[in-house]
């Protein structure tokens, strides 16, 4: 008798784990954020925890994506966990002794990133062995539905807790919700790949294992397409979303209170979209939900959210915006679960995220100069863009990081809706056969 759950009740279980694992993470972000800003009263400090975190990611992805593909998929969404564990409770101690600088968040986050390099892989990987191809964009939206619902709950616990237990407190509490995701790992199983030609393609050196999601990408012009869409449209949207919560805190005098209002309107947005990706499975093309997914998502979490001036403005925007991004990312994820051999998976999906995301922590080294140095200057009262921004972002504290949210969000925009322009991408779907559409390869057997 199988002891482990099986299939989406073991997927819905996993993301379970997640959620209470999320909250944790969540409440531990918030807090820092808080912490950081307090100290040094720059958006670059907040940019800079994001780069920490992506640099290593990205450049470690590739090799990441082939361990996944060699190892135990299960093992390795464990030990990515243990290792998130790792860098809060590097923190943590920091903190209690009394010895926590900004430079140790850029430390732990480049931690941070190196675990991540594994999870995401081995997490997606891990839904086509999972469940059945017709529930792909469903237990996407499970998992989207466990990181928007954590961002409910993170803000609003960590805005409460600060003030009874302090950032120590939720340190503590972070490492000990650590321990539901790894639990539920425990008791599901997660089964290997079975063989495929590309599988048996990209066997080689560890090198050119990480080097074959690669060419497996550029060999499909659909799926570079894709990927370059996520490309430029993660470049200009970090150049919004690294300086928006310290925009929001500049605009409210640091209250603690409007950035989890916002916050937690995201994460009621992304709950509902990840419960409306889970139940209807995104549009029938899936393309569809990726490019109109960048439009609608830039205007309204970015140029709308600029131009707003009040907590509930921002709030509504955030709920909008966190509502789409189920969508968006679990119909891109969609199109590569059923288009990418599972077995090779992990190196392609590494690749593809290093290709997405490596602009990502160029984005983020100009946001926070260009806000703090240029842009915060230039909208003030007597600012040389005042007169002419003015009317539209307000002047004073945290306009100039509102003016390069309008901005990021319109160049968003282009992107997603230069995406149709291409044939490769907007037929992606039917371009590229299904990975069930080819044979598989058996194992050869082993020479006795």
């Amino acid at each position: 008798m199988q002891p482990y759950l099986t299939g989406l009740r073991g997927f819905t279980l996993v993301a379970l784990g997640q959620l209470v694992s999320l909250v944790g993470s969540g409440m531990s972000q918030f807090a820092l954020t808080i912490w950081a800003f307090e100290k040094t009263g720059l958006a670059t400090s907040l940019a800079l925890m994001g780069f920490f975190y992506m640099v290593p990611l990205i450049l470690i992805s590739p090799l990441a994506g082939a361990w996944v593909d060699r190892g135990n998929r299960k093992l390795m969404m464990m030990l990515s966990d243990l290792g998130a564990a790792g860098g809060t409770l590097v923190v943590f101690l920091l903190y209690l002794s009394g010895n926590l600088e900004i430079w140790h968040l850029y430390v732990v986050g480049t931690l941070n990133g190196l675990t991540s390099a594994f999870q995401w892989p081995a997490y997606s990987a891990a839904i086509s062995t999972m469940v059945h191809k017709r529930d792909y964009a469903r237990a996407n939206g499970l998992l989207s539905l466990a990181e928007s619902a954590s961002g409910i709950g993170a803000p609003i616990l960590a805005g409460i807790l600060l003030g009874l237990v302090g950032l120590r407190g939720i340190l503590l509490l972070d490492l000990l919700t650590f321990t539901a995701a790894f639990t539920t790992l425990m008791l599901v199983h997660v089964p290997q790949p079975k063989p495929s030609a590309a599988g048996r393609e990209s066997r080689g050196s560890l090198l050119g294992e990480a080097l074959y999601g690669f060419r497996f990408i550029f060999a499909r012009p659909s799926l570079l397409g894709l990927q370059t869409v996520f490309l430029l449209g993660n470049l200009v949207a970090n150049l919004g979303s690294a300086i928006m919560a310290a925009m929001i805190l500049a605009r409210t005098a640091s209250s603690e209170t409007a950035l989890a209002t916002v916050q937690s309107a995201a994460g009621v947005g992304g709950v509902l979209g990840g419960v409306l990706l889970s139940t209807w499975g995104g549009p029938r093309r899936k393309v569809h939900g990726v490019l109109m997914g960048w439009v609608l998502s830039s205007f309204f979490g970015s140029v709308l959210l600029g131009l707003g001036q009040s907590v509930w403005v921002w709030a509504t925007c955030a709920f909008i915006f966190a509502l789409i991004v189920p969508i968006l990312n679990g119909s891109n994820q969609a199109i590569w679960q059923a288009k990418v051999p599972p077995d090779v998976q992990g190196k392609v999906f590494a690749a593809r995220r290093m290709i997405a995301w490596v602009a990502g922590p160029l984005a983020m080294l100009v946001a926070g100069p260009l806000a703090d140095r240029v842009l915060t200057p230039a909208m003030m009262p007597d600012g040389a863009l005042a007169g002419v921004f003015g009317g539209l972002v307000g002047v004073g504290p945290g306009a100039g990081m509102a003016f390069l949210l309008v901005i990021s969000g319109l160049l968003g925009m282009v992107v997603g809706l230069g995406g149709y322009l291409f044939r490769v991408v907007r037929e992606a779907e039917d371009l590229i056969p299904d990975h069930d559409h080819t044979p598989e390869v058996r194992p050869e057997p082993v020479a006795s």
